[in-house]
């Protein structure tokens, strides 16, 4: 069984993954705001009590690893490492980046579309991080190399830049960002209510990426930074 923590933004989430099957168990989504220490372990023990689970048959354990809020990111990383540290058997471990997590629900799609993905996440004071990614490997985990950083001015910008292929602009609701884009005919945004970043997401690429071997170190596994906290 696998637990997934997503507490990068003020939107958390938590899932419960039944690696066998490959069967999502329960999740939940919810806005925390500052109140991730509060709520991130109450809710990961409700879900386990809702599905008849005990913290003992988790067996993996996943987490966004950034870019995110830098104390947002922290906690779900230091909770991760908490819990695997305190399972008897030590369990594997999977860091995942947040844009990879925002944009996997629509990789698959776009690809068939003929379409790439611009995935991205509100960096505080108007700001935003971005990265595009493609079809041609939905397991991508991009480096701090990969993601861009910029206004919502400069980020329609680099998609003005960009007219070859139709994009879809993924991410938590910003107005700033979608009155800039909107004037781009190459350009879809998602649905706000379809582009929350859910962990059930993060714990279907996490079982992906376990089955083809990749684990991460827990001790090792740290925050992606896009610049010093």
């Amino acid at each position: 069984m696998l637990l997934a923590l997503d507490t990068a933004t003020t939107a958390a989430s938590v899932a419960i993954y039944n690696l066998e099957s490959g069967a999502l168990l329960a999740e939940s989504t919810w806005q925390a705001r500052r109140r991730h220490t509060q709520d991130l372990l109450a809710e990961a023990q409700r879900l386990l009590a809702q599905v008849g689970r005990a913290p003992a048959q988790i067996t993996a354990l996943a987490s966004t690893t950034g870019p995110g809020s830098f104390t947002g990111v922290r906690i779900g990383l230091s909770a991760l490492k908490g819990i695997g540290l305190g399972l008897a058997q030590p369990p594997r471990v999977v860091g995942v980046p947040t844009l990879a997590v925002t944009a996997a629900p629509w990789v698959d799609v776009a690809s068939a579309s003929g379409a790439q993905i611009c995935a991205y996440i509100q960096a505080g004071r108007g700001r935003y991080n971005w990265c595009f990614f493609e079809r041609k490997d939905s397991l991508w985990r991009p480096s701090a190399a990969d993601h861009r950083a910029g206004t919502a001015g400069e980020l329609a910008a680099t998609l003005a830049g960009i007219d070859a292929a139709p994009i879809w602009l993924v991410g938590e609701p910003a107005p700033d960002l979608s009155d800039a884009a909107a004037a781009l005919a190459h350009v879809t945004l998602v649905d706000a209510v379809s582009a929350w970043r859910r962990a059930g997401h993060l714990a279907h690429l996490a079982a992906q990426h376990l089955a083809q071997g990749v684990c991460d170190d827990l001790a090792a596994l740290q925050p992606l930074y896009l610049q010093n906290p």
